[in-house]
This record gives structure tokens, sequence and C-alpha cells, in this order.
């Protein structure tokens, strides 16, 4: 074998290794810049009163972080969980929430938030708190956020994150949903998570 090859087979192997190695590694949970896994409970506002999310337990729950004054991704995102809600069974409806937590909580108020989710669709939640406690609820969750385009205190965009968090019916984290997620993307993720729950909580044939 020419020398001048052995260099490029030595990569080539070490890179088969490495790839190997991915494949086999079993995944593991999301983790914060504090190697904490990502999401747990908290409790935020709504018009109706306080929201936890251990309220949710037993629903799989889709979370977006996002603003009333968004001009495209949060109406597009909040539009898509909508239209796979209205692809669900009445039953399976009763099993899944949507909670939309603002990272606006300066112009977002309740009040603005239910308005705002209950057009889309009403089994969507607007939820929202103080700075301190929305950065706190969005840094365990891995969700950034940033004010840019600021043109006065009341007129301004944000960068935030565009997924939708599927959390079970545990309250665990299980997805993340890109943006272009289409709506069957959507409605397959959320039966998966009932039929998840179905089948531990159906006990097996005599």
């Amino acid at each position: 074998m020419n020398n001048k090859y052995i260099p490029i087979l030595l990569i080539t192997l070490l890179l088969g290794v490495i790839s190997s190695n991915l494949l086999l590694k079993k995944p593991t949970a999301p983790a914060t810049n504090s190697g904490e896994p990502m999401g747990g409970d908290f409790t935020l506002h709504s018009m109706d009163g306080d929201v936890s999310l251990h309220d949710l337990t037993g629903k799989v729950a889709l979370v977006f972080f996002g603003y009333t004054y968004c001009p495209d991704v949060c109406p597009t995102s909040l539009a898509r969980i909508s239209e796979a809600f209205k692809q669900l069974s009445e039953e399976e409806l009763a099993q899944t929430k949507g909670v939309f937590i603002s990272v606006d909580p300066k112009r977002d108020t309740p009040e603005k938030l239910k308005a705002y989710t209950q057009y889309f669709h009403p089994n969507i939640i607007g939820l929202t708190g103080g700075k301190d406690e929305i950065d706190r609820v969005s840094g365990n969750y891995g969700a950034s956020y940033k004010i840019t385009q600021k043109h006065s205190e009341s007129a301004y965009l944000i960068d935030h994150t565009a997924l939708i968090f599927v959390l079970d019916t545990d309250g665990k984290i299980r997805e993340f949903l890109p943006h272009a997620t289409s709506v069957n993307g959507v409605t397959s993720v959320i039966r998966k998570y009932i039929a998840e729950k179905s089948s531990i909580t159906t006990p097996p044939a005599s």
C-alpha cells in the first residue's frame, strides 16, 4: 500500500468508529447549562387564575414560548397546533392541552393572552408572569428570547425559540417539534403519547 494513503485510511476508520458509537449510544435527556434535565414544574398566570404544569398531569401538553405581537412564527405555530387539535376526536382532545407562554410580560397581559390564544383554539391557554418568572421557566426549558429592533419602550420585536415542546402525560419533555413540522406531524406525535399513556393505564387482558 502506498504510504501516502495510510493517513486517509486511518481517518476513515476513526470516523467509522465515532459514527458507530453515536448510533449505538442511548440518547440522554436534554440538559440546561447547569447540567440539570430540561423542563420541570412551574406556576404562571392566566386570566382565569394561576396554572401549574402539574395541573396538566394526564394530558399531552404542547408548550410554545412566544408573544402576541409576533408577526409570523407564533401565529403560524399556534395555527398548526389548532389544526392538529381539530383532527383529534373529542376523547383525544380531552387528553391534550396547548400552552402558550409569553416571553413579553411587559405587553402581554393575561387578558390579551386569553383573547389571542382563544382565537386559535379554546384548548390553548396563554400564560404570563413577571420577568423573573418567565426567565426562570424559559431557562429551565432551554427556550431563549431577546428583544430586537426596539423602536420605543412599547414597540419592539423579540427573537425567540421557535420549537414546540412536547410533554408527555407525566409532564416530561419528550420531543421538540421544529417550526416546519406539518399539521399531520403534530397530530401524529400527540396520538403517540396518548397511546403510550393508554398502554400504561390499561390492564392486560386476562
